[in-house]
């Protein structure tokens, strides 16, 4: 299983949920009614959703290190602020929410019931291998920061 670790990029893996998702939603027949309101909880999830990504990436960037998903050894900083304060995933988040509005736009219960095993995946062969990276380079004071602040929110 430790084969899986980093070796998916999770913007791939979003995409690829995001298609199971739809599949899913079109071979079985538990759907609700989608409604304006409806389709306006789902516009909203994808701002915030992009948003909360764009946030994330904007703070790396600032930091001048890197936001390559399967490399996490070569980060050169510990980021930590702005959205990092909230959340230590926020790209991550920020794909879960996008993957929410996709359920909700689909009206799919079955859609929705994929959203955990995104979240399982994602920390087991994303976020704690990275997080084994962080704690090797930035030793105490990663452990600092993951005491202080959430994995995802």
């Amino acid at each position: 299983m430790s084969r899986l670790e980093l070796k998916i990029p999770p913007v791939l893996l979003v995409f690829l949920f995001a298609g199971l998702m739809a599949l899913l939603s079109s071979a079985v027949e538990d759907r609700w009614q989608a409604s304006a309101g409806t389709h306006a909880l789902a516009a909203l999830l994808a701002f915030a959703g992009a948003a909360v990504a764009a946030a994330g990436v904007l703070q790396f960037r600032r930091a001048k290190t890197t936001v390559n998903p399967v490399n996490p050894a070569s980060s050169s900083s510990l980021v930590s602020r702005g959205v990092y304060r909230v959340t230590r995933n926020p790209m991550y988040l920020g794909f879960l929410l996008l993957l929410a509005a996709w359920a909700f736009y689909l009206a799919s219960l079955p859609a929705m019931a994929l959203l955990p095993l995104f979240v399982l995946y994602m920390n087991r062969f994303q976020i704690v291998p990275e997080e084994r990276a962080l704690a090797r380079l930035f030793g105490r004071e990663f452990d600092v920061y993951r005491g202080r602040v959430r994995r995802w929110i």
